[in-house]
């Protein structure tokens, strides 16, 4: 998955939204349960540090097994820990990429959630890696 545009995260004012007080069942819908609670403000949701943050456009099928899909909106925290598991943006050949991050026994590599794409394998994690990927925005 290729990352084709990177933005810093701009904050200003608030841009508060309505919110459901109760979640949205993806089965059978709650006539009893059709108030809303209060307003969400997406940018205090989605950035916690705004700094650090960038939205990543990417593109591409290689993390649709994450629930990433060709297109999607990705929030990046380069001040988040890059952990085993966490799914990151990387720096590989000049370029970058969006993988889940693999620690293991002094070993890093970058795991495709789409069994059709390969790893990227034998990498110095401390170096490639650009930041965390803390939410994903995909159209439907």
């Amino acid at each position: 998955m290729q990352v084709v545009s990177i933005h810093p995260a701009k904050t200003g004012a608030p841009l508060p939204r309505p919110i459901m007080f109760s979640s949205a069942p993806a089965g059978f819908p709650s006539p009893a349960e059709d108030h809303l609670d209060r307003d969400l403000d997406l940018s205090a949701h989605l950035i916690r540090r705004p700094a650090a943050t960038f939205f990543v456009r990417v593109t591409g099928h290689s993390m649709t097994g994450a629930g990433i899909n060709d297109g999607a909106l990705l929030v990046v925290d380069r001040s988040e820990e890059a952990r085993d598991g966490r799914v990151v943006v990387a720096v590989v050949d000049g370029g970058h990429t969006v993988k889940r991050l693999r620690r293991h026994a002094g070993r890093c590599w970058l795991e495709a959630a789409n069994p059709a794409y390969t790893d990227i394998t034998d990498l110095d994690c401390d170096a490639h890696v650009w930041g965390v990927v803390t939410f994903a925005i995909n159209a439907f």
